[in-house]
Parts: C-alpha cells; structure tokens; sequence
C-alpha cells in the first residue's frame, strides 16, 4: 500500500503562513504593540507601518537595566514558626511570616527590565493620500513588507533580521523615477509617564553621528557601558547627504539599508568594529536574504500542520471579525499555530535567553510582568517545543536556570534552612533570588520541580545520555535534596507539605466576604495538589533517569520511599479532584490557575486507558472553573487540558475565546481583555504575554497528538469542525511522525519514521474503520490497553505506515 504524502506542500509559499494587515500600529502611544515583528534569537525589530514617518523599533536579548541584587538574609529561622503558626489555624499569619522577616531586614532585591535599544526612523514625503495600504509578514523567511501606492506610483519596503549576518537589513523601493527620505536613529520614547524622568537620564547619554553614508548611534546602560547602532546606506545609483544626526538619500528605485546592533561595550570601539562589519556585507537584499531564509526557514518548517483546506488569504482584520462573532475561523487557528512558532524562533537562540513574556518586541523601559515567571509563564513557552520539532532552542532555557544555581542554593539555606535549590519564581539574567516579597510567590517552592521537567524532556526527546547525566540529573538530585529537608511525615505516615501554594488560587473559606478586591488575600495552605504533583514527577523521572545512566544507585530506593509516602489525590463533594488535599481548604472555582490538574496536563502521570476512574474528577475540576475568571493564556491553558481530556471542541472553544477576547491585531496575545467584555478577569491594563502565543501552539499540537515515553495516540482530541487536514514531521521521543485525515471520505493515513529504537503503545484514531499496515509491520501487537491500541517496536531507521478507509482490511 502505497503512504499518503503528507509532506507534499511543505515549503511552498503559502498564505497560510502569512499575515497580512490593512492597518499600520494603531494602538495610541503604545503603537509598538501592534508592530510587526522580525528576529533572529538575538536582535528583534518591530515594524509600525507609517507612510510618511515609519519607525522600526530595534532590541536586542542581552540589553537589561534597572535590576538591584541585595544579599539574601538568613531568615531559616521563620519556617518552624510558619509551620508552628498553621498549627495553630493561625493561617493568615503564617503565610506573611517569611515575607514580613525578608522586609523587616531592609532586603530589596529589583528584577531587570528589557528596554528598546533604538528606532529608525524613516521620513519620506506624501504627494498624494495613500491607497492599497498592506502590511504583510512572510513567517517563512521572517521578511516584513509595507507596500502602498501614491497616486501611480508603487512603494515597497522589506525588511528581515539576518540570521546568517546578525544585521538588519531593509530594503526600499519604488517604480517611481526616485525616492527620496531621510534615515535618522533616535532614542525610543518611553509612553509611561512614571519613567520619563529615569529615561531622560538614559536620553542625555545619546550621540549620534553621520558620516560617509553611515549612522552611528550610541546611549549609556546604568551598568556603565554602552549600547547602540550601526547603520550603512547604500544608495546605488543615487547619492546620500549627511546631517547632523540623519542621512538624507536621492535614489533611483531602490535603496538599501543594513544596521548590526552592539550592547555592553565602549562606543567608539563598538562603532569602528561594525562599520568594518558593515562595510564587508554584500550589497545585495536578495543574496542577504537567500542565506537568511535558508536557516530560518530550517526551523520553521521543522514541522507543518494543515487544518482545513489550507486557504489563507484574508487578512488579520478579516479574520479578527470573523472570531469576534463567536467562532475563531479555521484559518485564524492555523495561522496562530504557525504565528507562535515564528515568534519563538525569531525570539530565542540556543545559546541565548529564554523566550520572554514580551518576546524580542518589548516596547517600553519596565514593562509589566517583563521577567522570567516559573510558576506557569516560562514553562507554557516551552510545552510546545518538543513535539514541535524545536528541541534545538531549549538549551537557552536550561542554560539560563543552570547559570543561576549558586543563588538557588543560596536561597535554599538561607529561606528554608534546606540543602538543594529554591528557585524564585521571577527572576532576570543574573538574578535568581527572591524579588516577588509577597506570600504568593514566597511560599509556593514547586519552580525548581517544574522546570526540572523541561529538563528531562530534553533528554528524551535528544536522547543526550552526556547531558543526562552532566546535567538533567545533577539539578533534578539538588531539587530533590530540597524537598528531603524540606518535608514533613505526618501521624498518617504521608507527607505533610507546608507552607503550600497552589499558583496563585486563595481557598474560598479564606476569601474576604466584603468583596475586596485583593489579589491573593490567604494563598498559603498545607498540601497543594499541585505541590505532590510536581514531587511525585521529579522523583519518577530520577529513579528511572538515575538507573537509565547508571548513577546514584545508592540514593533511588530513598527516593522510592519518599514517592511511597506522597499522599493520593482528593476528590471533593462536587466530584471535582481538590487544589488542596487538607480538609480545612475548600475549593475555590473563580480563578485562572489550573494547577491542580497537573498529573493530566502539563504532567503525564496517568492517561484515560491507563486509570478511567480518576479522569472524571479531574474533567468535573476543570468545567467548575469560571470563564469569567480567566485570562489569555489560563485559557489556552485550559484548552490544552480539555485535549488531554480528548474533548477537541471544547477545547477549541477555549481558542475561540481567546481570540475574541485577548487577540490584537497583530496577533500578540494579551494577559487579559481590556474592553470589559465578561469572557476574561479584568486589569486597569491589559500587558502583552506570549505566553499564550507559545500556549495555542501546544493545544493545537495537543489535539492531534498525544506523546509520552511509552504512549503516543493519534488524533486524541479532533474538533468536530477539523473535518480534514494533515501534519508532518510532528515528534514523540524517538522519532518523526506525519498523518492526513479526511472525515468526509473516512480516510486516514500516517508514517511513523524511527530515529533511535522505539517501543511505545499506539493508539490509533477510533473515527476511522479498517485499518491496514505496511512497513516494518512484524512488531505490531495489539495492546492490552484497548481497542485501538498496539504494542509497537522499531529500530532505529525503520518506518511504519497505516492507512484506514473505504476498501481498506486490517
């Protein structure tokens, strides 16, 4: 039987990939939200799309200010009388107890903030009023194109972030007789009027200089050295003029422009070395973009997904109006999935920092929430990775966390009096001890666990013995060393986990009746679902890590016995599994945290097939949690469970809100909706997080594939409105897998292609009959797990195909 290619459309241009805009930035003073971005890990520009006056706000990953490190206090003395305080019921107290001995020491560590480096600024005259105005993103070359007419002539500006040259490079034209403008590099303002007088500081600092078709801009960081810009024009056939601060250009058609970008050095030294840089890169958009797009693009297209036909052709606006009427448009759905991809690899290098909140493409000087979060943020970044085909980037998350331990061990000793690592949960390059001085983050001491299954899943899906054991394991054993001093036995034998935190949810018993609005009133408890969770996964995958590299033998029965006296889940009187597993805690259902769900999503510790009795209680916890209460990326959080769940329409109905209620126009999702409409929690501002954006790439990924070491399920989730498409080169751990689907016809088809020895269950889609196999069929046995389910084994180099529809026999 011959396997559908569902490979066959990968690497075509497309409109599905991408987007395109009838408006330029529209947003008031804060334009830079509804830029349109470009990157290549390192620099980021965000293009507004001005006509006459554009501007093109550039960044770069290493540029951080304003961050204060105080030496952390020993106050280890605090958790006995936490502990001694809930003892008591003395529950509100208990919770300030650490946070109020940190303050009474004067401690006031600041976290840094990313701030803009530049803008170029294009000024150009108008004869006559704009018409056929577009906006367009190409994602798979990462080139942003504004294009208009005035009166008959046509306009074009391209621009893309080089990979291959780490430089910006743009490109203007015209099928006029001649352009002309002027190129100036100009501090970013800043649109907070609480910053202006810190910026202005940063503003006197400025000098900019044109000379011999070059601009050279420079500004002073408070750590005393200097950041700027690089620009060379090259005019053709035209000629250039320089002015105090800009360039004015007279070309023939076309004019090109390149800029490199400079942090943490001395101006003048800075300057000489990118202007030799500058002075040896081709003067050829075209060649520049060829080399670009060609490492890009390896990237993008290490995985495709089709939903639907894979018609895309309307633009953002079309398809915003579309989803605000009630159902996001299918085509909005896979460009979003595309979009999220995109951001993440123009956003984040494998040895650079860890995709941020606002991306490359933050637009003021202390943006909100613009660090590192580890109690649900920097990991919903990452949950898409893997599957995704974007393994490679993860290092910059582990190099990050792993820079830092030293402060981590540190925090340990001196806020718990325990060995192994307190990992705070905001932090910022250089700066991994607590920030946050509030109970919610103070007490809850679960980050380090989380990200240690970032860790692990890096080593299953590389299969990296040497980083397993140099580095997985190492910080997966210190995390643990935590929790060894950390917990409690109780009378009953089990654990007794406390201070507890379940991100960031207050138990309702504990919330003011007079309506207050308080954030987090009382969020410290004893025995968090989420917190056992979490300890029974570290300490799953460093049994099983420890004895796979064959290393610390004589701790894994120590860490079997602390797996034996975790507590089991609790289920409340509604039916719904409890957030916290301690009677004097109800449950809460009017908030955006899901934490408790975390052995489903984004845990794998059991499956339907594997134990259907707990599924339920975890189903009735998720629908009792509130709409209202949500926010942009709880609701693609929210989606990613309900596919775990195998309910595709609800969970895309969950993107459906999102994309009404949290979506720009350029597409960056939003915290929350600014508008007040009922379908989200409300904010006096409504912050960019992308975390959503990363988040919708996973929940689209979830409900077509399910994989886990031993587990991969095909189509676990499919919406009833997904009636066809196709996906290639999706992962599970060791290795490639692709598949086409069409309801309508009662078709299906997939390969799964081995890249090391494979022994997984599969279960097969149960919306199709007749399944028939080719390949390397003869280690195919049906599974004990069910109807549907195979015992599968491949080496290393073989494939397996299946094809089921009319005509077909197993």
């Amino acid at each position: 039987m011959a396997q559908t290619d569902v490979r066959s459309d990968r690497g075509k241009k497309s409109g599905a990939n991408r987007l395109v805009m009838k408006y330029p930035a529209s947003w008031w003073k804060n334009m830079w939200r509804e830029g349109m971005p470009s990157g290549n890990g390192k620099i980021g520009v965000s293009v507004y799309g001005g006509v006459k006056e554009e501007t093109v706000m550039i960044t770069h990953e290493d540029l951080w200010h304003w961050g204060q490190k105080d030496p952390v206090p020993d106050v280890s003395h605090t958790l006995a009388e936490t502990r001694r305080l809930m003892d008591e019921e003395k529950y509100l107290e208990a919770s300030w107890n650490l946070t109020n001995a940190l303050k009474d020491h004067g401690y006031d560590t600041r976290l840094a903030a990313r701030f803009p480096a530049a803008d170029l600024k294009l000024l150009m005259p108008c004869e006559q009023a704009f018409k056929r105005y577009r906006r367009v993103l190409d994602m798979e070359t990462g080139e942003v194109t504004v294009s208009w007419q005035d009166g008959d002539a046509a306009y074009e500006r391209r621009l893309f972030v080089s990979r291959s040259d780490d430089a910006i490079v743009y490109e203007i034209g015209t099928d006029a007789a001649q352009l002309q403008g002027e190129l100036q590099l100009a501090f970013h303002p800043t649109d907070n009027p609480r910053l202006a007088e810190k910026c202005r500081e940063i503003e006197e600092t400025v000098e900019r200089i044109a000379k011999d078709g070059y601009l050279y801009y420079a500004a002073r960081n408070d750590d005393g050295t200097d950041f700027g810009v690089v620009l060379r024009v090259i005019a053709g056939e035209g000629e250039t003029e320089a002015l105090p601060g800009s360039i004015r250009f007279r070309a023939a058609s076309k004019l090109l422009v390149v800029a490199k970008v400079f942090v943490k050095g001395e101006r003048q030294r800075e300057w000489s070395r990118l202007h030799s840089e500058l002075a040896a890169v081709a003067a050829n958009y075209e060649q520049l973009l060829a080399a670009h797009a060609q490492m890009h693009g390896r990237l993008f297209h290490s995985a495709a997904v089709q939903l639907g036909d894979g018609a895309g052709e309307r633009t953002n606006e079309e398809l915003l109006l579309e989803a605000y009427d009630g159902e996001a448009p299918t085509e909005l759905v896979q460009k979003m999935w595309a979009y999220g991809r995109y951001l993440f690899i123009c956003g984040t290098h494998a040895e650079g920092y860890p995709f941020g909140l606002y991306g490359l493409w933050g637009g003021d000087y202390r943006l909100v929430w613009c660090h590192n979060m580890a109690n649900e943020n920097v990991q919903m970044m990452y949950w898409h990775a893997p599957a995704g085909g974007l393994t490679e980037l993860m290092p910059a998350l582990i190099r990050y966390y792993d820079g830092m331990m030293d402060d981590f061990r540190d925090n340990a000793r001196k806020l718990y009096g325990c060995r192994g690592v307190y990992i705070p949960a905001g932090s910022t390059p250089g700066i991994g001890v607590p920030n946050q001085i509030v109970p919610v983050i103070m007490n809850w001491t679960g980050a380090a666990g989380w990200l240690a299954r970032h860790y692990y899943e890096y080593y299953l899906y590389t299969g990296d013995r040497e980083f397993l054991v140099h580095k997985v394991l190492p910080f997966m054993r210190e995390t643990a060393l935590f929790y060894e001093d950390f917990l409690v036995v109780g009378d009953d034998g089990f654990y007794r986990y406390y201070p507890s935190v379940s991100p960031e949810n207050t138990p309702q018993n504990f919330m003011p009746t007079d309506g207050r609005p308080l954030a987090h009133p009382m969020p410290t408890t004893i025995n968090a679902t989420m917190d056992f969770a979490i300890l029974k996964e570290l300490l799953t995958h460093l049994v099983e890590g420890s004895r796979e590299a064959g290393i610390y033998a004589q701790e894994t029965g120590q860490w079997e016995e602390m797996l034996r006296r975790i507590p089991p889940y609790q289920v409340n009187a509604d039916g719904a599994v409890r957030e916290w597993m301690h009677e004097r805690f109800d449950d809460r259902y009017d908030h955006r945290h899901l934490s408790h769900i975390y052995p489903i999503f984004p845990g794998q510790e059991f499956t339907r097939e594997e134990q259907p009795e707990k599924f339920g209680a975890f189903e009735t916890a998720v629908k009792k949690r509130l709409i209202g209460a949500q926010s942009g990326w709880s609701l693609v959080h929210m989606a990613a469970i309900y596919a775990r769940l195998g309910d595709g329409d609800k969970a895309l109905e969950c993107l459906d809100i999102l994309s009404r209620a949290c979506l720009l126009s350029n597409f960056f999702t939003l915290h929350n909706d600014w508008r007040n409409m009922g379908v989200c929690m409300n904010m006096a501002e409504a912050p960019i997080q992308m975390d959503a954006n990363m988040g919708w790439v996973n929940a689209v990924q979830e409900m077509l594939l399910y994989v886990s070491p031993k587990f991969v399920k095909l189509l676990p989730a499919l919406p009833g409105k997904w009636k066809k498409g196709k996906a290639a080169d999706l992962r599970f751990c060791t290795g490639t897998v692709s598949f086409e689907w069409n309801m309508p016809e009662g078709m299906f088809a997939a390969q799964l292609a081995a890249e090391r020895g494979t022994s997984v269950v599969l279960k097969l889609p149960d919306h199709f009959q007749s399944y028939a196999w080719s390949g390397d069929t003869a280690r195919v046995t049906p599974s004990a797990w069910g109807e549907g389910c195979y015992e599968v084994r491949l080496e290393a180099g073989q494939k397996l195909s299946m094809q089921a529809g009319p005509g077909m026999h197993a």
